[in-house]
């Protein structure tokens, strides 16, 4: 009896807990969340907060998935088969005005200082931007780094007429640069510095002209959320950001420890490689001076608004020009105290 009793016990036990358990996973939020391009050093921080748990501290089931480029997440996001993503804010002010019935806003700025880049080769004869002109410039054109040439062009007082621009496809465009086919290509400076040294080109050999050094003051990548989802799910987009917020301190304290997290993503990476691009993007692109005094993630509202006429000066709107307000919704960031670099 006593036995049958104890037998009965420790199924009633098993059966609470199996059943807490059950209740746990069901009471987890699932966020499908896109990547800008492949699993490399710069995704650390996202995929840090799930290999470390504080998406699923946060009651979060976060799936990352890639991309082919700054403008696949937006599109991804727009339709809602992907609930947030990690694209260009720039693209995103363009998308917004051609399709006003889709407010998707940017909730956490991640490159202060974009990427975009040219990048050239000196044996090609281009170390500045003037350089360009009678040359090939290889570009992707769903490239976030592209869509900002006009804009280039127009600070450096380049004749357009005199640059053949050659549309590449991202797999080929450092390929096409080593070996000669074009003397420059457009790209994020980390991903294309490092691609062109790993394929053997002399990193005394490769120009990169960082567009914010040449009069291009635009914001770069921010994480957007897709805004039925904000709506029905605010507390969902906060935590998120809370989780993303720990994995950058974790990613910016120990980067070689966090770019495993990469590698363990895509098989072809090289560990050198991945913690080289990483430390390039902390350094001039995530760690500025600006986040030094308002934080990870914030905005200063002045840069924005002015960054949305420098858009306007090459961008035709369709509609009324926003204000950065209208795009940036500083509401969901995490407390002032987790934002502030450690």
């Amino acid at each position: 009896m006593t036995v049958d009793l104890l037998r009965l016990g420790r199924i009633g036990l098993l059966a609470a807990a199996s059943a807490l358990a059950a209740t746990t996973a069901s009471a987890q939020t699932a966020i499908k969340f896109s990547l800008d391009f492949k699993f490399e050093g710069p995704a650390a921080p996202f995929v840090v907060a799930i290999d470390k748990g504080y998406f699923k501290a946060e009651g979060l089931d976060v799936t990352i998935d890639t991309a082919g480029g700054s403008l696949e997440p937006i599109n991804r996001v727009a339709s809602g088969t992907y609930d947030m993503g990690f694209g260009d804010i720039n693209s995103l002010i363009k998308f917004r005005d051609a399709n006003p019935g889709t407010p998707i806003k940017a909730v956490f700025m991640v490159y202060n200082k974009p990427a975009f880049s040219i990048v050239g080769r000196k044996s090609r004869g281009v170390s500045s931007p003037k350089d360009l002109e009678g040359k090939k410039l290889g570009a992707p054109p769903p490239d976030g780094a592209y869509a900002q040439w006009p804009i280039f062009v127009q600070a450096n007082g380049i004749d357009a007429s005199k640059v053949t621009i050659v549309s590449v496809g991202f797999p080929v465009r450092e390929p096409m640069l080593a070996s000669g086919e074009v003397d420059a290509i457009t790209g994020f400076s980390f991903s294309s510095y490092i691609n062109l040294k790993d394929r053997g080109v002399p990193a005394n050999d490769i120009t990169v002209l960082l567009m914010a050094d040449y009069g291009v003051n635009l914001y770069g990548n921010t994480i957007m959320v897709n805004p039925k989802f904000a709506a029905e799910k605010p507390e969902a987009v906060k935590a998120f950001l809370r989780a993303f917020t720990k994995g950058l301190h974790e990613t910016i304290k120990n980067p070689a420890t966090a770019v495993e997290s990469v590698l363990k993503r895509n098989d072809v990476a090289k560990k050198e490689v991945e913690l080289e691009r990483l430390q390039i993007a902390l350094k001039d692109n995530i760690i500025t001076p600006e986040v030094k005094k308002i934080g990870f993630g914030a905005v200063d509202a002045d840069r924005l608004d002015k960054s949305i006429e420098q858009i306007a000066l090459t961008y035709q709107f369709k509609n009324a020009k926003p204000k950065g307000s209208e795009v940036f919704d500083a509401s969901f960031l995490p407390a002032d105290q987790e934002r502030k670099l450690d």
